[in-house]
């Protein structure tokens, strides 16, 4: 880990902006307990995927120059990383900025930005070197859901797990099909209904026949969207974002 504090822009997503708000203050609370300065820009918004992904390009880049304008770096200091609790959202700066900045004049400082943004398990773990965070603590068993973005966009999965196992009282087994598709997929949850409701309870049945007590991710709406179809069928296992299971305990 670096001598000194290392210097963290967050980027709150939507989803966890309007309905999990706690994942947020609980993501600050990981960074600084492992010795990060936490810097808050109020005036962010999105990273523009949704209107990406429903085709509409012009209108998700005017979205994302105003990231890139919301996360420049400090023209002098420590350098600043910009770490989200999000792997789609930072999938997508990492991928989609490429393809809506592409031979433009903001290709230098799109690419810069790209080079500091991080989900938070990918940061604490792969750049600061992170092996726990000491004050967590859970009870119970998890099984682990590697979101589409988190693996397939970001290449994360070791990382999560190695934060997870090792909190005390925490145990881990595998769902069969860890990588299959939750069913969200943004607008395809409202396009594909049924299908989408398909996958979710196909998933959530592969997490009930491990026995574990929670399903946990780094991606909020594959979880909220596993929530919902637990919730409707009153089913006995519970859904954690990989930030409130870190920040648990303290």
């Amino acid at each position: 880990m670096p001598s000194a504090a290392p210097q963290v822009d967050i980027f709150i997503p939507c989803f966890v902006d309007q309905l999990y708000p706690h994942t947020a203050l609980n993501m600050v609370k990981v960074l600084e307990a492992v010795g990060c300065q936490v810097h808050y820009n109020p005036a962010q918004t999105c990273c523009g995927q949704p209107a990406y992904n429903a085709g509409y390009k012009a209108e998700s880049r005017d979205i994302a120059n105003k990231f890139l304008a919301d996360f420049a770096a400090p023209v002098s200091g420590a350098p600043r990383y910009v770490v989200s609790p999000s792997a789609s959202c930072v999938g997508m700066v990492r991928n989609a900025y490429s393809h809506l900045f592409a031979d433009t004049p903001e290709a230098a400082q799109c690419g810069a930005v790209q080079q500091r943004t991080y989900e938070l398990t990918e940061f604490l773990v792969d750049v600061l070197g992170i092996a726990a965070v000491p004050q967590a603590r859970l009870a119970g068993r998890y099984t682990y859901h590697d979101s589409c973005s988190a693996l397939r966009e970001c290449g994360i999965r070791e990382a999560p797990r190695r934060l997870l196992d090792a909190v005390p009282g925490l145990e881990r087994i595998e769902m069969a099909e860890t990588t299959t598709c939750c069913g969200f997929g943004g607008t395809f949850a409202v396009k594909f209904e049924a299908i989408s409701v398909a996958m979710a309870q196909q998933k959530v049945e592969h997490a009930l026949a491990t026995g574990a007590d929670y399903i946990v991710s780094t991606d909020v709406s594959c979880l909220m969207h596993l929530e919902a179809y637990i919730k409707r069928e009153k089913l006995a296992i519970k859904t954690m974002h990989i930030a409130d299971v870190l920040a648990s305990g303290w």
